[in-house]
Parts: structure tokens; C-alpha cells; sequence
């Protein structure tokens, strides 16, 4: 059954065409995030509903799905830490022992500590860092988070700096 009217217009008529040019980076900049492909995926998936939705300009789009890829995987990313904290509170108290804090935070592999630590940043600094690490020119994320070229090499440095202290914290509470 053929979908007319109004309903049809719901859907950008360029979706197919941004979709197949960008699809690869989406999952890039989530992969970055969070490590998983398969995980990655289910973020391009939800990024390209939501930008079938908008009205955001094809020639903008690369910019703003790369805004959005890098936000949604934080979001995957705090999701599961809230829920581990939430699952190791539950077994705590089904066996009477409150759990280690330092069991929830501590991770055997440098990737999920510098996951972990990404989480903890402000969001415009994880996401510059993330786009920045994703291959986007300073110009390029300019444009997408609407800032300054300056701006963003600025951004770039605080978030590496806040990075690391937050790495060398995690390595102190070990």
C-alpha cells in the first residue's frame, strides 16, 4: 500500500541519499564512544529516525549527525552506568552486603576508563573531543556546534586536560 499525502512529507526525501554518504561516520564517531560496533549501530539507527524528522539543511547534515552520533553514545554510555550502579545496589542488598563503590568504577581495561572518564565531562567538551578524534576539521566542528574555529582548538585543549585529570583520578582511587 502506497503511502500519499501528508504522511509521505513526514519523511525528508533526501534521507536515502544523506544516509548512504554518512552512515559510516555516524558509526565512527558512536564506535569511538563506546567501543562496540554492534552498539554503534543501534546509535547510527536512532540518529538517522531523528534526523529524518528534522529540517536541518542536507549540506548541514554531516555536522549535525556528528553532534548527535557523539551525544546519543554518551547517553548510551551514562544509560549503563547508571544501570550497573542500579544492578550491584539490587545484588548488595539481595545478599546483605552493600557493594564496593570502587567495584562499580573500577574497570580492568584502559578503553572503559577512558569511556568512563569521556562520561564525566561536560557534554560540549566530550562531544568537541569526540568529533575532534573522529577525523572533523576545527572548521567542521565549528559549523556543527556553532562556534568559533578558535573556539574549538580551545574547547579541544581544556577537554584533553580535563581528560587526563579525570584518568589520573581514576588511577589514584585504584
Amino acid at each position: 500500500m502506497a503511502v500519499r499525502g501528508p504522511a509521505r512529507s513526514a519523511v525528508r526525501d533526501d534521507l536515502d541519499e544523506v544516509f548512504r554518504r554518512d552512515y559510516r561516520l555516524v558509526v565512527g564517531v558512536a564506535a569511538r564512544v563506546l567501543g562496540s560496533r554492534d552498539q554503534a549501530e543501534d546509535v547510527a539507527q536512532e540518529v538517522f529516525l531523528s534526523f529524518g524528522r528534522t529540517s536541518v539543511p542536507g549540506s548541514q547534515a554531516r555536522g549535525w549527525l556528528s553532534v548527535a552520533a557523539a551525544h546519543t553514545a554518551l547517553n548510551v554510555l551514562r544509560a549503563g552506568r547508571r544501570r550497573t550502579v542500579r544492578e550491584l545496589t539490587a545484588a548488595g542488598e539481595a545478599d546483605g552486603v552493600v557493594p564496593d563503590v570502587a567495584d562499580a568504577v573500577v574497570t580492568l581495561e584502559e578503553r572503559g576508563r577512558v569511556r568512563a572518564a569521556l562520561a564525566r565531562l561536560p557534554a560540549r567538551q566530550a562531544v568537541t573531543l569526540v568529533l575532534r578524534h573522529s577525523g572533523l576539521s576545527y572548521a567542521d566542528i565549528a559549523v556543527a556546534l556553532d562556534m568559533s574555529p578558535g573556539s574549538v582548538g580551545t574547547t579541544v585543549r581544556r577537554a584533553e586536560s580535563a581528560l587526563r585529570k579525570e584518568l589520573s583520578r581514576d588511577a589514584s582511587s585504584d
